[in-house]
């Protein structure tokens, strides 16, 4: 009986692990910053001109946001990256590479790692607050592929924004 009650809890945390952080990501669609958003900068990251393309097509057909060609006049920066977004990497003349805080303080890491990118190619889109840095939202999906698409993914991370920014 204690076997079969440690196993329902154990099943029950499992279940609000999971639900925990998916009901935060969807909060963070709605973030205040987001919601008055009007204009939006996109940067590519990815080095792929198709999929970036499909990306500001996405954007623009949505039309929530209008794109603007420079940073310093937009709202929100739409990151499009093979990496996902952690305050920014940098790599410094002397070679060593390291990220940038929240507070603008660099720290290098004790080891160069220059190969950040993941094992397995995603495309992440990450919605960033260009005055302080902060990551509004983010989210992942496997670049590439017959039946989803070979240039689509930033187009489809886009539809997913607009889907939680509409519920």
């Amino acid at each position: 009986m204690r076997r079969i009650c440690l196993v329902v809890a154990l099943c029950v945390a499992a279940i609000l692990a999971v639900a925990i952080p998916v009901r935060a990501q969807k909060q963070l669609a709605k973030s205040p910053e987001m919601m008055a958003a009007k204009t939006a900068y996109f940067e590519d990251r990815t080095g792929s001109d198709a999929v970036a393309a499909a990306t500001v097509a996405e954007l623009k057909k949505w039309g929530r946001f209008q794109v603007v060609k420079e940073k310093k006049d937009a709202d929100l920066i739409f990151l499009l990256s093979a990496d996902p977004y952690k305050g920014g990497y940098v790599l410094l003349a002397s070679g060593q590479t390291g990220t940038i805080g929240d507070n603008g303080h660099i720290d290098e890491d004790r080891v160069p790692n220059y190969n950040v990118q993941a094992p397995t190619r995603d495309a992440y889109l990450s919605v960033i607050d260009p005055k302080t840095g902060k990551l509004l939202w983010s989210e992942s999906h496997v670049w590439g592929g017959v039946l989803t698409g070979v240039n689509s993914a930033g187009a489809r991370l886009v539809k997913k924004l607009e889907k939680e920014m509409k519920k």
